[in-house]
């Protein structure tokens, strides 16, 4: 899906697509990854037996949100990073001014995507996809974290975060797009307002968990074993719950953060498996 909606011929009603600025599209979004944000849309709008094209479309929009908002991270001005998933970032590959229009590209393709019919037949549902996207993608989701995570680098003279601060950033920058992930999947699937409340349980818990298994994977891994530069939260001064908890107590938080996603879970049964497999993964991986 996302190579057909980043093709070089131009979709109705534009002009003409760049092929520089494609190949770098494509570049950040079609060079490995996870697809975890992805997958959550899909397995939980099949939790619902919605199982159509659109689940797949939702998903393409939110894994171009992630890619756009992972090339603009890299930058030289946010965490100057050379690469991403084991190949050289957008702007090493091409050069900032092309890397900064991918990401503006990716982004608005990704609302494209969402208004479109042959995402759903019902106006009102794609009206909620998108404001769910935008929501844990905006001001008050990752870019909002992202501005937060910056000012406690003590770039504009802001003080360190305590650990209630720390968590208010990965809530945001982390934790807001995982949410609305599982939220569109719900939407697609015109889940309960129960079954959605249960899903942000296990949605929150799951962002969370994800977030101190990144921050621990800077502390202790590889760059070969996970494709980018660690150790550069500590280097930055990047406040993480790693070191605020300490190694030890980071871990246990990270299993009970975990635990707390499955548990939110049993209410949809055996139907419900592979996401609670997702959050296991997320909390175990070495990448």
């Amino acid at each position: 899906m996302l190579d057909t909606l980043l093709g070089e011929n131009a979709a109705a009603g534009e002009i003409v697509r760049p092929p520089r600025l494609i190949a770098a599209m494509r570049h950040a979004t079609l060079g490995g990854g996870k697809r975890l944000r992805a997958l959550l849309v899909v397995e939980t709008a099949a939790l619902f037996g919605h199982e159509a094209e659109g689940a797949l479309r939702a998903a393409a929009a939110i894994e171009c949100v992630h890619a756009y908002s992972l090339v603009h991270d890299d930058l030289p001005a946010m965490d100057d990073d050379d690469l991403r998933r084991g190949r050289p970032t957008v702007h090493r590959a091409f050069d900032e001014a092309t890397a900064i229009l991918a990401g503006d590209a990716l982004l608005t393709l990704a609302f494209d995507i969402l208004a479109d019919e042959r995402t759903d037949t019902d106006a009102a549902t794609r009206i909620a996809l998108v404001s769910e996207a935008a929501r844990g993608a905006g001001v008050g989701g990752m870019v909002g974290g992202q501005m937060l995570d910056l000012a406690a680098e003590g770039r504009f003279g802001s003080s360190a975060p305590d650990e209630v601060g720390v968590r208010l950033i990965q809530r945001m920058k982390t934790g807001a797009l995982i949410r609305a992930s599982v939220a569109m999947g719900a939407t697609l699937g015109r889940a309960s307002a129960a079954e959605r409340a249960a899903l942000d349980i296990y949605a929150t818990g799951f962002g969370a968990a994800f977030q101190i298994a990144d921050d621990l994977l800077d502390l202790e891994s590889t760059p070969e074993s996970i494709g980018k530069a660690t150790g550069k939260d500590d280097a930055k001064g990047k406040a993480t719950l790693a070191n605020r908890l300490g190694i030890k107590r980071a871990r246990e938080e990270l299993e009970r953060l975990t635990d707390e996603a499955v548990v939110a879970l049993s209410r949809f049964g055996k139907e419900a498996d592979i996401l609670r497999e997702a959050a296991r993964f997320a909390a175990a991986r070495n990448s």
